[in-house]
């Protein structure tokens, strides 16, 4: 996987709300190599290139605890 693809960011692969998941990056790789990983293997060879999953440093502003609660007990 060539850092440059990702370094470019996933606007440029077609998708507009800037982030990265293991299942897009997956299908990177398999449109560009026409290689398949699983997402475990993926995610082994990305760490190797100093790739790792980012967590947000705080919750959205806009963010609803009532709701978030409320679906987390329909599903």
């Amino acid at each position: 996987m060539s850092q440059t693809v990702l370094d470019a960011g996933p606007a440029a692969c077609g998708w507009s709300d800037q982030c990265w998941t293991l299942v897009r990056i997956a299908e990177i790789v398999r449109r560009r190599f026409g290689v398949e990983y699983t997402l475990a293997g993926l995610d082994l060879l990305l760490h190797r290139i100093g790739w790792s999953v980012q967590v947000p440093s705080r919750k959205a502003a806009e963010r609803d605890e009532a709701k978030i609660a409320a679906w987390k007990d329909e599903h």
